[in-house]
């Protein structure tokens, strides 16, 4: 089983360097899609170590943690730094509220999990 996460978790990080990488001019690939992995990503992370409830929940808390964490001002704040990891920080976790990534990453924890609800 833990195999089977561990090649999620890889697969979704291809995946979401592809749809960085690749650029469409479609609005719900280039942003989106990696809004949605990023949060598939975090639930498969947790799966490694929790039953399908529990991560669900952890995952959507810290998807929604991060996105408010925006609101501070000290994301944009790492990514005005001169130094290198401040801006890399700053790149994952987000500079800028949305309410369309929340949405973004509720339907990419549904996704995996409906996806997997077999295991």
């Amino acid at each position: 089983m833990r195999r089977f996460w561990i090649s999620c978790i890889v697969g979704i990080i291809a995946l979401g360097i592809l749809s960085r990488v690749v650029h469409t001019g479609a609005v719900l690939f280039d942003k989106y899609l990696g809004d949605v992995l990023y949060a598939a990503m975090v639930y498969a992370i947790l799966r490694l170590w929790f039953r399908p409830a529990p991560a669900t929940l952890a995952a959507s808390a810290i998807m929604l943690a991060l996105e408010l964490f925006q609101l501070t001002g000290f994301p944009s704040h790492l990514l005005a730094s001169e130094h290198t990891l401040p801006r890399v920080t700053a790149r994952l976790l987000g500079t800028s509220f949305s309410w369309a990534d929340l949405l973004s990453y509720a339907m990419g924890i549904a996704s995996i999990r409906l996806a997997t609800m077999a295991r």
